[in-house]
């Protein structure tokens, strides 16, 4: 039979199957092959005996959370408490796309902006926009709930920015639901904070605080540099470019031109000298 694993408490693993649950065991040939299973994991299970056969092929998988297969991440971008911050915008876009994942910006707290404030940040997000991403203010709850359907859904961004919120808000009754955990088998109910997979607005959302890793040490630098998409509509002189120390950039000179937003690419910099 095959589920996918919602929750990981201690050694038991809760496999959702249609509208069953299913705490479930590991088989030590996981541990063996040094395979951690994650929430989010498609898996082959016997029912019967509670035990997790088979770990299916991951579309992705990330470490803070420890998730896998997810489809889009909404990154919850305040503009004020805590103010704008194109840095961990980027930071956060690039992980997104280093994962082949969909990421939505999720603007919010535009009513707290004085109207020369909200002036001077509209051609920022015009920016992300233009370069294809999804930009969506938060109080557009009917268009925001339309995204989830059929999907696997994170939310993450800076503490403050209304992520719980925002969630409560297109969801009133989640609240209730992620406070606690009904496991199979009369086994009872738990509080302890994990990660969980939930049914929500039509697909499904991981009940999480969002990535608090945002370490690059894992990527070459020619993946970080892919990852800042804009920069491909350049062509530079040379091949392994990176955009940086060169002459005859081209990336360098859309900054001069203002075709490439400066904040984007001094927030590039500052990646590749971490990623170091």
């Amino acid at each position: 039979m095959q589920g996918q694993i919602v929750n990981i408490i201690s050694d038991i693993h809760v496999v959702r199957q249609k509208n069953m649950e299913y705490a479930c065991k590991c088989r030590g040939k996981f541990r063996n092959n040094k395979m951690t299973p994650l929430v989010g994991d498609y898996v082959v299970f016997d029912a019967d005996k509670q035990i997790i056969e088979e770990i299916l092929p991951r579309e992705n998988e990330f470490v803070r959370p420890a998730v896998s297969n997810i489809d889009q991440v909404f990154i919850i971008t305040s503009v004020k408490n805590p103010d704008f911050s194109t840095n961990l915008l980027d930071k956060l876009l690039v992980m997104v796309e280093l994962k082949k994942v969909r990421p939505i910006i999720c603007i919010s707290k535009e009513d707290l902006l004085t109207k020369q404030q909200l002036k001077e940040i509209k051609p920022i997000i015009k920016y992300y926009r233009q370069l294809g991403y999804k930009v969506i203010s938060n109080t557009k709850l009917k268009k925001i709930k339309k995204y989830f359907k059929n999907k696997t859904s994170v939310f993450t961004g800076q503490t403050g920015s209304g992520k719980s919120t925002l969630i409560n808000r297109l969801n009133p009754k989640l609240h209730l639901e992620t406070g606690e955990i009904s496991l199979a088998l009369g086994r009872g109910k738990h509080t302890t904070r994990t990660v969980k997979l939930l049914e929500f607005c039509g697909g499904k959302i991981l009940d999480t605080p969002g990535f608090s890793s945002l370490n690059f040490n894992d990527y070459s630098k020619e993946e970080i540099k892919d990852a800042f998409i804009e920069f491909k509509k350049f062509t530079c002189p040379y091949a392994d470019c990176f955009h940086i120390k060169e002459r005859e950039c081209s990336v360098k000179q859309a900054v001069k031109d203002n075709k490439i937003l400066k904040s984007r690419y001094e927030n590039y910099c500052k990646i590749i000298k971490e990623g170091k």
